[in-house]
């Protein structure tokens, strides 16, 4: 039977303003570093924490994002869950797909920061609100 993860680390932050998601970048980076991920690594999973945490604010109304380092075996890794009390994502197969919008941009936030993890899960309902969850391994 495989081993489930195990939480070695936690904390969590509120998501109200623009500075926030910031701030959000800044904690990534820095578990990132202590985790000691490449810089690569380091960099894809700082986009998606701050893509993830601009689309709390902006489509979930804010929220909040919890940070764990985890464990699996032999394995240690960084995972971050956004989630809001906003409207929710009515078809998250379009919301996933390249080039999909509601804001305005490139349509690349859900789906790019998709590619740029290890893990990535989401559920969302309308009138429910979403939660992303995002997983970068060592």
């Amino acid at each position: 039977m495989p081993r489930t993860s195990m939480t070695l680390n936690r904390e969590t932050h509120l998501i109200s303003v623009s500075d926030d998601v910031v701030r959000i970048r800044q904690i990534a980076r820095a578990w990132c570093v202590e985790l000691k991920f490449s810089l690569v690594d380091q960099t894809k999973f700082v986009t998606a924490a701050s893509e993830l945490a601009r689309n709390t604010l902006e489509h979930g109304g804010g929220g909040r994002m919890s940070a764990e380092i985890v464990e699996n075996g032999a394995r240690r890794g960084l995972k971050l869950v956004f989630q809001d009390n906003g409207p929710g994502i009515s078809d998250l197969e379009l919301a996933l797909k390249d080039g999909y919008t509601t804001g305005g941009g490139m349509g690349l936030g859900l789906s790019g920061s998709k590619r740029l993890v290890n893990e990535f899960d989401i559920k969302s309902e309308p009138g429910q609100g979403t939660t992303v969850t995002i997983v970068r391994w060592k």
